[in-house]
């Protein structure tokens, strides 16, 4: 479970949620990050979340889809004290920051109001300086330029992160899976279960699932052979291939094969091979009622105690307690 926000102790009966927009935002981010908290309102009956909507000034903001969002005021003129500001923008940034936003983002950061970034609302916070040492993520194709540009941040590729008082996604349908869960750590798994059933969603995923980040990007400017062989793995989930088979396929030596993994992924080539195994087992304990050992058979483990504890060196968990979990 991802760390909850500092603001989330104090429990008042009602948080006052800002919500900034820059020209190029995505709705359908936007959507995401707010929509539970209306529908959490009305499930509960009762004001649970209060949402006032910032732009850099007083005009109409455009959506990346040619909509206008008129905001209720400028940035940093709220009608009352913030718990929670979100920055929704386009990623990447078109143009620069205001200077007005920026001063507010560390007057708020100063003032210990939990701070999010949804889709390029991260590349705006780190340029405000108040994600330095905190972990974050933002949508995959900025990963590269966002960790050259701001290596105090603690970049993951991970769905979303919570850190403390700072919340970060990967945008589009990322965001409403952060503030559910956000929402459960504020007021019990239980309304954020509710929420999820309201969207007719199959499950809210959890924090810790990477994002779907396309191979070839992934591996950056790795050898072609590097990128085959990763993409023989994980078509070879089930009934695994020997790192000596790898090689024989790419038609290269085992020592090379081992040489690329070091240097461009840091691990030996069977190591990367259990990880991905063992994070298809994840996925499929997460969003199945299939039985552990038949998980273990299509994961390519040889019986389910081989499994169970290769899981548990892993995560730290056994497939019993992701379950329970």
């Amino acid at each position: 479970m991802p760390d909850a926000p500092t603001a989330a102790s104090a429990a008042p009966l009602s948080r006052h949620v800002g919500v900034v927009v820059l020209p190029g935002f995505s709705l359908l981010a936007q959507a995401c990050a707010t929509e539970p908290l209306v529908v959490a309102n009305r499930l509960e009956g009762r004001g649970l979340y209060r949402l006032s909507t910032f732009g850099a000034d007083a005009r109409p903001v455009t959506s990346a889809a040619g909509q206008a969002l008129l905001p209720q005021a400028p940035a940093g003129e709220p009608d009352a004290p913030l718990d929670m500001l979100l920055v929704c923008a386009p990623g990447p940034l078109a143009g620069s920051v205001p200077a007005g936003l920026i001063d507010w983002l560390r007057r708020l950061a100063a003032a210990r109001v939990v701070l999010g970034g949804v889709g390029g609302g991260t590349e705006v916070l780190a340029r405000a300086g108040v994600l330095d040492g905190y972990r974050a993520t933002l949508p995959w194709p900025r990963f590269e330029a966002f960790a050259r540009d701001y290596p105090r941040v603690r970049l993951s590729q991970q769905l979303f992160e919570i850190d403390r008082d700072r919340l970060t996604c990967g945008g589009g349908t990322a965001a409403m899976d952060m503030m559910m869960t956000l929402i459960g750590t504020q007021h019990g798994a239980e309304l954020a279960e509710r929420i999820s059933e309201h969207f007719v969603l199959e499950r809210i995923r959890m924090g810790d699932e990477p994002q779907q980040v396309p191979l070839r990007t992934r591996l950056g400017n790795a050898p072609q052979s590097l990128v085959d062989a990763v993409a023989l793995m994980e078509s070879n989930i089930e009934e695994p291939l020997t790192t000596h088979e790898l090689a024989e396929h790419l038609g290269i030596s085992r020592r090379q094969l081992e040489r690329l993994f070091k240097k461009y992924l840091q691990a030996v080539p069977s190591r990367y091979y259990l990880n991905l195994r063992l994070q298809q087992a994840r996925k499929l304990l997460r969003e199945s009622d299939r039985p552990a050992g038949e998980i273990a058979l299509q994961t390519g483990f040889s019986s389910a105690a081989h499994f169970s504890t290769a899981y548990r060196n892993h995560f730290g968990i056994t497939p019993r307690e992701e379950r329970l979990g």
